[in-house]
């Protein structure tokens, strides 16, 4: 299974324990017109914390990021850092 693929089974997991809509997810999708809340970004952040291994936002210099195709980008350059190390 991809990152990607991974990253989407979580949006969808946290949406629909929430009770959330997710439109769909793509490269461009805004992340704040996903539906879904901080909250529920902190729940899908710890959980891709757990899966992946990685946690691209405990360096302070990271931004959160603005889309869907950011968000996993984010996660799959801290992926590749994590294999050349």
């Amino acid at each position: 299974m991809t990152t990607r693929a991974k990253i989407i089974d979580h949006f969808t997991d946290v949406a629909r324990e929430n009770g959330k809509e997710l439109p769909p997810l793509t490269d461009e999708t805004d992340l704040l017109e996903s539906g879904l809340d901080s909250l529920c970004f902190a729940v899908i952040v710890t959980r891709l914390e757990d899966s992946l291994g990685v946690d691209p936002f405990s360096a302070d210099a990271t931004v959160f990021p603005v889309t869907f195709g950011e968000f996993v980008h984010l996660y799959e350059a801290c992926m590749e850092e994590q294999v050349r190390s």
